[in-house]
């Protein structure tokens, strides 16, 4: 491609930027604004016109996949020369190759083990913390060496958080993390580029070699630099002006690690000759969406006004729900439809504030049948407190004790012992995303114990266990579910945004203006995900039946048009007082467990199975699941196969007894049932 026509292929924002070939140049671009095609053609375009050796220009990002990316589109307009990389990828290239001739021998070995190092010093401060609060004194140490504060700072600097420990502790464990690693001859991601500009700073012959090497820069997402960053950044130009910047101040959402938008904000104040050019065509989203990202920050001063270059499509939706169950089947429902509509599940997400969230769409989309994927974060029933809660909920289950009769007080009576309480704790890292974890288990059994009214706790553990079982599938190509910092960068045709009530989001903890302002740009982020559908809902209670005490999100207000309020969901109608309650047809026992009731009879109990059908049912299953792209559970589990081979219904109003068989099953897979049911 020649010069002209790498410019020729941009619009005249863009243009101007890839034009500005040589530094400082500072890139305003709102989300959608093709900020990834304009750098990338700004470097092609120095090195075709000579601006720039390839050689000589670095480009840098935040993580390896931006970086990937930016590669492979400097390969297809002829720059291969030039190097993309993370912060970190850099450094440790420059580290391992200056460190023998500034401070001779190898250079520190690579720390691939920070949590059990931090758990050591804690050891060694005299504290004693659980795994949760490792987590959180680990995130305070990134915090402290990324804003470039020391231990013997970090009383003084730590105000305003809200650490696991007394600042003092934490001072003390950050200096016995250090100590340690020092003795260890170990370094971190973080460390690595603190060395890197330490030796860049006080080795004048190694700074002379770099930068006759590398003399232009290119910052992608700049509005993310951490002090740290900055440092080695500026270790890098050494007085030099030759670099271009690229960021949004308005998609800032990673402050709590010492991230900030001052450096883009204070460009110019820095360089008063730099070219300054705003991106503000959006071309991801439809103008309905844009509208709407628009107006989230209408209250913001000098934000990038996106102006939307793509055809209308339908507008927001927003929808109010009774509860957070219903709330979570309603978009399992939707996106259904939007599968049936030709939308790939791949293109749809399900985005929320914090990753406990994800249990309730976990388990409305596996009841759908719609395939999911987890990103940033684990399952739901994979989450380490989720395990411990269970095996102890389990251990008491079979166990003769006092616990309370009503199964949420005894649910309740167990998670205490694993820490657990009804009020939150203050904070929100990783102490509050366990207990968060926690509530959700709760809730499931206080919605468990709405649809089965004599439930008892041994009846619960079956059904938790039937979850699990059923959401440990493999992964597949399916509906995205993510938290909002895991989606930044993203994007899809279709995006639920869930759970947006004041106290989610924003978060309560949230206290300061700046804080609020940080959760009000996570919606912002949320929002221009959506190429074209996009939804926004809240729930007015936790859980079915329970008090409306909620509001929906401050930062929704002016927004919302045309809300949809929904009706409760109908519920399984709770056993009359005095009527028959469900029976084994083997023995006539009265029947509790969840699995047992599927069943129809006790576990205990000889099976009456047809191996034969349900050999044919399995086989059925797989082939169905196959053509389908998605994993066997979302067709039936195996419980619910199991039913259908000993209870052989024979025709519709038999086979939706069977739990697990709701209307879009049987649509979808109750001809087929039936039809080997009457072969057998």
């Amino acid at each position: 491609m020649t010069p002209e026509a790498l410019l020729d292929a941009l619009d005249p924002e863009q243009r101007a930027a890839a034009a500005a070939v040589s530094g400082p140049v500072c890139v305003l671009a709102g989300a959608g604004t093709g900020k990834t095609r304009t750098i990338t053609h700004r470097a092609a375009y120095a090195v075709q016109t000579g601006a720039v050796p390839a050689g000589a220009l670095l480009a840098v990002t935040f993580t390896a996949r931006a970086a990937g990316e930016m590669r492979t589109r400097l390969r297809q307009l002829g720059a291969e020369g030039v190097q993309a990389r993370t912060f970190h990828s850099a450094a440790m290239k420059q580290l391992a190759y200056f460190w023998p001739k500034a401070v001779g021998g190898a250079p520190p070995s690579l720390l691939t083990n920070k949590f059990q190092l931090v758990a050591n010093a804690a050891a060694r401060a005299r504290l004693r913390p659980g795994a949760s609060e490792i987590r959180d004194l680990l995130s305070e140490i990134e915090w402290a060496t990324c804003t470039l504060t020391t231990p013997e700072d970090y009383v003084g600097r730590a105000a305003g958080r809200t650490p696991p420990f007394p600042a003092a502790d934490v001072a003390a464990v950050y200096a016995a993390y250090r100590d340690l690693k020092t003795a260890q001859g170990l370094a971190d991601f973080d460390d690595m580029l603190l060395y890197t500009a330490g030796i860049l700073e006080e080795h004048a012959d190694v700074a002379e070699e770099f930068r006759a090497r590398y003399r232009s820069f290119v910052v992608d997402e700049y509005q993310d630099v951490t002090p740290l960053q900055q440092r080695l950044l500026d270790a890098w130009l050494g007085g030099r002006d030759d670099l271009c910047v690229v960021g949004d101040a308005q998609q800032t959402i990673y402050s709590f690690t010492g991230a900030t938008p001052s450096f883009l904000l204070g460009f110019r104040a820095r360089y008063p000759a730099a070219t300054e050019v705003r991106l503000v065509r959006d071309y991801r989203s439809t103008p309905q969406v844009v509208e709407l990202a628009n107006g989230v920050l209408a209250s913001v001063p000098d934000k990038l006004e996106l102006k939307a270059q793509r055809p209308p499509g339908p507008a927001p939706a927003f929808e109010e729900h009774p509860d957070e169950a219903a709330e979570a089947t309603a978009v399992a429902r939707r996106c259904t439809q939007l599968i049936a509509s030709g939308v790939a599940a791949g293109d749809i997400a399900v985005l929320y504030r914090i990753n406990a969230q994800s249990a309730a769409y976990e388990a409305a989309l596996s009841d759908a049948g719609v395939p999911y994927v987890l990103r940033g974060g684990e399952r739901f029933f994979e989450r380490p407190e989720v395990r411990e809660a269970v095996l102890l909920l389990r251990g008491q289950a079979r166990a003769v004790d006092d616990l309370p009769a009503a199964l949420p007080d005894a649910v309740a009576s167990v998670l205490a012992v694993r820490g657990w309480s009804a009020q939150p704790p203050a904070g929100s890292g990783a102490v509050r995303e366990r207990w968060e974890s926690l509530a959700a288990l709760h809730r499931l059994a206080v919605d468990f114990a709405a649809q089965h009214a004599e439930a008892a706790l041994p009846a619960f553990v079956a059904e938790l266990e039937e979850r699990a079982a059923a959401q440990h599938a493999p992964s597949v190509d399916g509906v995205t579910l993510a938290s909002l910092h895991a989606a930044k960068g993203l994007e899809w045709d279709a995006v639920f945004l869930v759970g947006l009530v004041d106290g989610t989001l924003p978060l309560v903890h949230a206290d300061t203006p700046e804080q609020v302002e940080e959760e009000r740009r996570l919606l912002y982020v949320g929002v221009t995900r959506a190429r074209e559908h996009l939804s926004l809902s809240w729930a007015l209670a936790r859980s079915p039946g329970g008090r409306a005490t909620r509001r929906p999100s401050r930062f929704l207000d002016g927004l919302v048009r045309g809300v949809v309020s929904r009706a409760p969901a109908p519920r399984p109608a709770r056993p009359a007082r005095g009527s028959a309650p469900i029976t084994c047809r083997i023995c006539g026992n009265v029947l509790n467990a969840a699995v047992d009731k599927k069943l129809g009879r006790c576990a205990t109990c000889p099976s009456d199975r047809d191996e034969v059908l349900y050999d044919a049912l399995r086989e059925w299953r797989a082939d169905r699941a196959r053509g389908l792209g998605q994993p066997a559970y979302c067709v039936f589990t195996d419980a619910t196969l199991a039913a259908i081979a000993e209870q052989k219904p024979a025709s519709v109003a038999a086979l939706v007894k069977i739990p697990g068989i709701g209307q879009a099953k049987l649509d979808k897979f109750g001809e087929d049932v039936l039809a080997l049911v009457s072969q057998s």
